[in-house]
């Protein structure tokens, strides 16, 4: 056996993206280079690693055992890493958060110092909606999650950071043609909303569950960057929270629209499961957080006070 650690990467990429074109996007590589270590890595193994059937690629069971070990391989590698910086008295490992999409404007803010301060801890930060995250949190694959609302049926401990406020908001453009009774606003025009499992979308039926609102239509999307830029366009209202408008609002693209019963008000909570074992790296996350969220609130989101 003559492989290299490149080549075990690379491998472990293929069978993660069943991919080589995939691969090659995650690795920031060409797919003839892939292919290529692919195929080197193969010729070491005189059982077939993968198969492809039409144009699709399959990973055997016997690549799929090879891939498991070579995983193992880079970990341990990965340590060997670790063990060394931390011999040298610098804090050292993997820091695994997993966060609800609109969280990306907030987290950043409160990693940003952390981050610079332990050069040898490397963070893996997945963004997408809140079912899949709190999916994450249950199968104990993150240290953290960080979500707008507190997951049930988990038992857990969590630190609050932020507010969340959440806005009724229209497009500038037709500020002019609002009904005169706001209510109205949810007869005459498209209600844009999240894909179900998003807190933003749990929070918004809630609310318009409550205050019995009738609703002739509604436009789903996937992101809260689409809402936003559909709004902006006009192509109906939402609710939203505000992290996620501040430079819509700053250049007049978007407007708060005052309605009865909001904001609606959540905590950004970094959530972790209570019989968790953190690993060092977690435990001084979560040291530096209650230390300094006071002063992180303060320099980045005291704008949020003025809504």
């Amino acid at each position: 056996m003559n492989y290299t650690f490149r080549q075990l990467k690379i491998y472990v990429q293929i069978v993660e993206s069943q991919s080589i074109t995939k691969a090659a996007e995650v690795l920031f590589l060409t797919q003839p280079a892939v292919s290529m270590q692919l195929k080197n890595f193969q010729a070491q193994f005189p059982i077939p690693l993968t198969e492809v059937v039409g144009r699709q690629l399959f990973i055997t069971d016997f690549g799929k055992e090879i891939a498991k070990t070579a995983q193992k391989i880079l970990d341990e590698a990965e340590m060997i890493s670790y063990q060394s910086m931390t011999y040298k008295k610098l804090l050292a490992g993997k820091l695994k958060i997993s966060v609800a999409s609109t969280g990306k404007y907030v987290l950043p803010y409160f990693l940003s110092d952390f981050m610079n301060l332990h050069r040898g801890v490397d963070l893996i930060m997945d963004v997408t909606n809140k079912t899949l995250v709190v999916e994450s949190l249950a199968k104990n694959e993150v240290d953290f999650s960080f979500v707008s609302i507190l997951p049930e049926g988990l038992n857990i401990r969590h630190l609050s950071l932020l507010e969340n406020k959440l806005f009724l908001i229209g497009s500038t453009k037709f500020k002019d043609k609002k009904p005169k009774q706001i209510r109205n606003i949810f007869k005459k025009y498209p209600l844009l909303l999240r894909e179900p499992g998003s807190a933003t979308r749990k929070s918004m039926e809630k609310f318009i569950k409550e205050n019995n609102l009738p609703v002739f239509k509604r436009i789903e999307l996937t992101s809260n960057e689409a809402v936003k830029q559909s709004v902006i366009a006009g192509l109906g209202y939402s609710v939203m929270p505000l992290i996620g408008i501040r430079d819509a609002l700053k250049n007049k693209e978007l407007e708060i629209i005052p309605f009865k019963g909001l904001p609606v008000v959540t905590d950004w909570n970094l959530v972790w499961l209570s019989e968790k074992k953190l690993s060092p790296v977690a435990k001084s996350f979560l040291a530096y957080l209650e230390e300094e969220k006071k002063r992180i609130k303060t320099e980045k989101f005291a704008w949020c006070d003025a809504y």
